[in-house]
């Protein structure tokens, strides 16, 4: 399982500096072969070393979150499909959300919940999508309501993430944490840079850490299956 796609991570890597290569040097024409080929590559890699859990929800959600990814990164090409890009990366996140769930080894008794305790947790991921939503509210326009239906999907991602703490393997947990708080940073400056001012190098930086992002978030899901074997 550590070994097996490995050529299919490469691949991912360098079509993920390439694409950044382009961005940098303003070659747009060819982000049309660099920027699909990220994820594709990516949804390979997991395909191929999660055989193991075939047919599983798992297996199915992960997938379907990176297709979903590769759907929203080839609508975001074209300008005039910027909403359907949104709700293809909606329906990403969503699954996301339901794939950190199932990797999560303990279950949850809602009596035993100290929602209090959970709400600071996750308050500085509250303050940092509600500053996001504060600044570029005034340019949203019609796109007010699914932008407000994003960030509360992407809210409820990290927070799923956050909540995977001592309930998986130390490793799987930072990174699906990390990649989620990453994945969370692109979407924000993706926000900030169209709806409130132009950001210096806003591309690089939202692909940067939306490569960063998706790459984490596999191998943590990987990380769980090779540490903490489950059957679902």
């Amino acid at each position: 399982m550590h070994r097996k796609g490995i050529g299919w991570l490469y691949v991912y890597l360098f079509s993920g500096l390439s694409d950044i290569t382009m961005i940098i040097k303003e070659e747009t024409n060819y982000r049309f072969i660099t920027k699909p080929l990220i994820l594709f590559s990516l949804s390979i890699y997991f395909l191929t070393t999660t055989a193991v859990i075939k047919n599983t929800l798992l297996r199915k959600c992960v997938g379907a979150a990176l297709i979903f990814s590769l759907a929203g990164d080839i609508l975001l090409l074209f300008p005039d499909l910027f909403l359907y890009g949104l709700g293809a990366f909606l329906i990403a996140i969503i699954c996301y959300t339901i794939a950190f769930k199932l990797t999560q080894n303990h279950k949850i008794n809602l009596r035993n919940i100290n929602f209090l305790k959970i709400f600071f947790y996750n308050l500085p991921i509250y303050i940092l999508a509600a500053m996001v939503y504060f600044l570029i509210n005034d340019n949203l326009q019609q796109l007010k309501t699914p932008v407000i239906l994003y960030i509360l999907a992407m809210v409820l991602m990290v927070s799923t993430a956050r909540e995977r703490y001592q309930r998986t393997n130390i490793l799987s947990f930072a990174q699906v944490f990390v990649g989620a708080f990453l994945f969370m940073i692109s979407d924000s400056l993706l926000a900030l840079d169209l709806f409130f001012e132009p950001i210096p190098s806003a591309d690089v930086l939202i692909m940067g850490t939306y490569i960063l992002a998706q790459l984490l978030i596999v191998m943590g899901i990987r990380s769980h299956l090779v540490h903490s074997p489950v059957n679902r």
